[in-house]
């Protein structure tokens, strides 16, 4: 699904040159639930727009769904954005004075889908989130993990492969937060690939792997189900 190799982004001024990354090498397959940590700074955000083609990296080359972007003309990348990669962000910008059905119809509209599409999309997306009682609500009518939910709920009405969120936990309460986590392990689990930044350890750790950034490089992958596996032979040979 994705293949970095050496990918670098340095941010240039006239005065200072800024490596957001340097040399990152990661692969994550389709299907993979994969959750990216580090500090403040670390570079886990320039890393997932790279991932979802908000920005253009400097060096390296990146491979998304068997396509090398490098040297994409900007109306392409947004071609592929649209029809391959959802987006959730921790603010969930949402617009207040639309009602849940259409904050989910925007980008929809936007891809030029006819209405009937649009009505089975966004009405799916919303079962999956369990807001379909609250369609013609507006967002300031929900509470914070409810919006989230209809963020998420935007973000998979297009069909994305690539899911991607960028601390989509963090203005929750901790019940709020597994909610929203549980409903992003069931979509997974129906095939969509996800990448998490988060700082939550906790939730982390429920991700198939854990990518830890620090200082724009990957200092650590840990792989939870591998670890499982070898932890469950350990146990055996012992017994």
């Amino acid at each position: 699904m994705i293949k970095m190799n050496k990918i670098s982004k340095v941010f240039r001024t006239r005065l200072i040159e800024t490596h957001a990354l340097r040399e990152v090498d990661i692969n994550i397959k389709e299907g993979e639930f994969v959750s990216v940590t580090g500090p403040s700074g670390s570079g886990k955000t320039t890393f997932l727009n790279l991932a979802g083609l908000l920005e253009t990296h400097s060096e390296g080359d990146y491979i998304l769904d068997g396509q090398n972007v490098n040297g994409v003309s900007d109306n392409e990348l947004s071609e592929i954005r649209n029809e391959k990669i959802g987006f959730i962000f921790q603010s969930f910008n949402l617009l207040a004075d639309l009602s849940v059905y259409d904050n989910v119809d925007v980008p929809l509209r936007y891809r030029g889908f006819d209405k009937a599409e649009r009505k089975r999309r966004i009405e799916s997306a919303l079962e999956t989130v369990g807001l379909s009682s609250r369609a013609q609500h507006s967002p300031t009518q929900l509470s914070g993990g409810q919006q989230q939910r209809v963020a998420i709920a935007r973000a998979i009405a297009g069909e994305p492969r690539l899911l991607l969120a960028d601390e989509p936990t963090g203005n929750l309460d901790s019940m709020m937060a597994r909610q929203v986590m549980d409903l992003l392990e069931s979509i997974n689990e129906s095939g969509t690939t996800i990448i998490m930044v988060t700082h939550d350890p906790v939730l982390a750790k429920r991700a198939h792997r854990e990518i830890q950034i620090f200082d724009g490089q990957v200092v650590n992958v840990e792989d939870k189900q591998e670890s499982a596996v070898v932890n469950e032979q350990e146990t055996a040979a012992i017994a």
